[in-house]
């Protein structure tokens, strides 16, 4: 690696003292790619063309030589001879070494071994590569390294490629499937002036011309429905999320999602969308609803509907309405060694049995909906049951991957939630910053109609939908604890 590096810097100051600067060039036109020149060869078959991309192989000796050029799109083989080209370009190209990137003007043409490639006339160096890529053998296979050096993990692993275009079309589909149902996408603040009562911790930061404390959001929600108050009746954000909590394959501090309102519709609406917005997603992204997951067969084209309390009797055999009082609650959690919450009432309880028996059951889409009021202080309660709410998450292979209401817009009742949450986290966080938002109390004070409201991550259904094991496969660039200086 050593020699290698000096080599490069060797090369690249021979080079400089010729009078060949190997990053003066500007621009390159080219007017093919890889793909398309494989594509239409019958058609292009003798043409001129000019293709651009970084060396990747390099082999033959004397006066020919071969190399493979890798674009955006994919590889195309460089025939290159010494015939056919001036003899000062062909022993330039012969110093090349891989990870160079390089424009290339030529013919295109079908060798005798019947390989598709592009007969160079003439080889322009755009950048010199001074570090080696990792060899074709064994190529970047340490995942902290793939993670940190995301630049040279696509270079060297197309398939990591071929999952962030997939990101960028589930995106794509996504969009199009809301803004088809007359969404509204809208930006709402990543800044927000102080910490919400929610249990998500944020990050805090400082703003020096108003010389106040600011805090990263946690969610996008309180601010889409005040869009909703102000009567824009469908309104979506795709953003970016930071909480400042554990990492694990399943979460980062940042990481992306979708929160979407629409007025005059509950929960129920809601579970509607998200079943056509998933299969329509699958299938346009994938060409079929059933998607292969970490050894299962996902079929999106089918989805379970139960309440919270019919999931817990189902996989754990406890009946919540066998439970009188919180008492009663607190006994049957530690008959059946469940973890007591730190307030323990019988809503959280059952939420805590459902964590315990149920959520590692859920593979296939299911719907889990009717959650107690203590663990949902945004949503409307029940009429026929206020201990409930119209609330529900959907879980697919295990895992949480969205969670919807039927909005609360009950200024009184959502002011009472929102101190009682606030006081919550202060008795057992004295310390904590959470504060209630009035404001948004005030908006609910003018007027916010019935709304289904539903939020997911992005993340987490990219995983899905290219059988990803972990967040960090589906990030750029996920969140890594800093090397030091040295490394």
């Amino acid at each position: 690696m050593v020699d290698q590096v000096r080599i490069r810097r060797e090369k690249l100051a021979q080079l400089q003292q010729e009078g060949q600067n190997p990053f003066a060039q500007t621009k390159f036109e080219f007017t093919s790619n890889s793909a398309e020149i494989r594509k239409n060869f019958e058609q292009m078959e003798g043409k001129e063309v000019s293709v651009s991309g970084r060396l990747m192989t390099k082999r033959g000796m004397g006066k020919v030589m071969f190399c493979d050029l890798q674009d955006a799109a994919g590889r195309i083989q460089i025939y290159l001879k010494i015939d056919e080209m001036d003899e000062a370009t062909f022993e330039r190209c012969r110093k090349l070494d891989i990870g160079d990137i390089v424009g290339v003007h030529g013919d295109v043409f079908r060798t005798q071994r019947g390989e598709i490639s592009v007969r160079a006339h003439e080889v322009v160096l755009l950048a010199k590569a001074l570090l080696p890529l990792p060899d074709k053998f064994h190529g970047l296979t340490n995942l902290e390294t793939r993670y940190r050096q995301r630049y040279v993990d696509l270079i060297v692993n197309p398939d990591v490629k071929d999952t962030f275009v997939k990101r960028s079309l589930i995106l794509r589909e996504l969009r199009s499937f809301l803004d088809g149902r007359g969404f509204l996408e809208v930006d709402t603040p990543i800044l927000t002036p102080f910490e919400i009562g929610a249990s998500a911790r944020p990050f805090y930061t400082h703003h020096n011309t108003l010389d106040m404390d600011m805090v990263l959001r946690i969610e996008t929600e309180l601010y889409l429905k005040r869009l909703i108050v102000g009567g824009m009746d469908r309104v979506y954000e795709v953003g970016r999320i930071f909480r400042n909590e554990g990492m694990d394959p399943k979460h980062n501090p940042e990481f992306t999602t979708i929160e979407l309102y629409q007025a005059y519709t509950d929960f129920h609406g809601m579970m509607d969308l998200v079943e056509d917005m998933m299969k329509q997603v699958a299938q346009n992204v994938c060409g079929s609803l059933v998607v292969p997951y970490q050894g299962h067969e996902i079929d999106l084209g089918h989805w379970e509907r139960l309440t919270m309390i019919d999931a817990v009797k189902k996989y754990s055999g406890v009946d919540f309405r066998d439970w009188k009082t919180d008492e009663d609650a607190i006994a049957s959690a530690k008959a059946h060694n469940v973890t007591l919450p730190e307030v323990p009432t019988k809503g959280a309880i059952l939420a805590e049995f459902f964590d315990a028996f149920v959520e590692e059951k859920l593979i296939q889409p299911t719907f889990i909906y009717d959650y107690p009021v203590e663990i949902s202080p945004l949503a409307k309660r029940k009429p026929d049951d206020p201990a409930f709410t119209e609330r529900f998450e959907y879980f697919i292979n295990a895992t949480e991957f969205g969670n919807a209401f039927s909005e609360l817009n009950d200024p009184i009742d959502q002011r009472g939630r929102f101190e009682r949450q606030v006081a919550e986290r202060k008795s057992i966080e004295p310390d904590c910053r959470a504060q209630v938002d009035y404001d948004f109390i005030n908006a609910l004070e003018y007027g916010m109609p019935p709304t289904g409201g539903l939020g997911f991550g992005i993340d987490r259904l990219v995983m899905l939908l290219t059988d990803s094991a972990s967040i960090r496969d589906v990030l750029l660039f996920p969140t890594m604890k800093s090397l030091p200086n040295d490394k």
